[in-house]
């Protein structure tokens, strides 16, 4: 877990951020409307979140099930998706309490997310996982199996198909990231132009701490933060 955040420090990051965010929109020609900053609350605890969501953070992002279960009734308002990756046996625990699944990564997922959905009479909003730069230690579709893919979600009920994500691979800076996210933006815009039944492509998913200006200037729709707002944390 990470030592406890002051206030402070809190708002200090979140002035980075926003700097950092305003440059990225300004050299890209967007506007801040046009963006979800996400707070990626992986080992933050409740108090902090909420502080958070004082602040102006509308939207927060769990990865793991056992903590999101853990702190959701402690946590005051704000939109919740899930944005690690989802075991078809968890999808049950977490289907009524969250908005927005950012982890599809199989069919077999998304049929457990329809199959759930539907015993809770729901629609559930989920994303397409990328495996942007095809890597053997990430999950996700290729890219080249996106359409299809989709078409075959597209078939299930009680699933409705919001937009794609992706994580690029580890690198020393955000810029050589860009050509990835450039890919992603562009797969993203081709899909789109498909209209396929049951999905629009509205969310692109893309960007962290270390590369969301990038990210921004290449597309992404929403970014997830997590060590720029709440600094280093140590994970188990």
């Amino acid at each position: 877990m990470m030592e406890k955040l002051s206030a402070k420090e809190f708002d200090e990051n979140f002035k980075a951020v926003s700097k950092r965010l305003s440059a990225a929109l300004e050299k890209s020609g967007r506007k801040k409307e046009d963006i979800i900053l996400l707070a990626a609350t992986k080992t933050v605890d409740a108090e902090t979140i909420n502080y958070a969501i004082s602040k102006g953070i509308n939207f927060i992002g769990e990865n793991r099930v056992q903590e999101l279960l853990s702190k959701n009734e402690s946590i005051n308002g704000a939109h919740r998706h899930f944005i690690g990756h989802l075991q078809t046996n968890k999808v049950k625990d977490i289907i009524e309490k969250v908005e927005l699944i950012h982890s599809v990564d199989s069919i077999k997922l998304a049929k457990e997310i329809s199959k759930q959905a539907e015993k809770k009479n729901i629609c559930m909003k989920v994303l397409l996982e990328i495996n942007i730069a095809n890597e053997e230690s990430k999950w996700g579709f290729k890219p080249e199996e996106a359409v299809a893919a989709l078409e075959e979600i597209s078939k299930f009920g009680n699933i409705f198909v919001k937009g794609l994500m992706a994580i690029p691979p580890v690198a020393n800076s955000g810029e050589e990231n860009r050509k990835y996210f450039r890919q992603m933006n562009k797969l993203f815009v081709d899909i789109a132009t498909k209209k396929i039944d049951n999905s629009s492509m509205d969310i692109l998913s893309m960007g962290m701490s270390d590369d969301f200006d990038v990210a921004v200037e290449e597309g992404s729709t929403l970014i997830r933060l997590g060590t720029a707002l709440f600094g280093k944390r140590v994970y188990n």
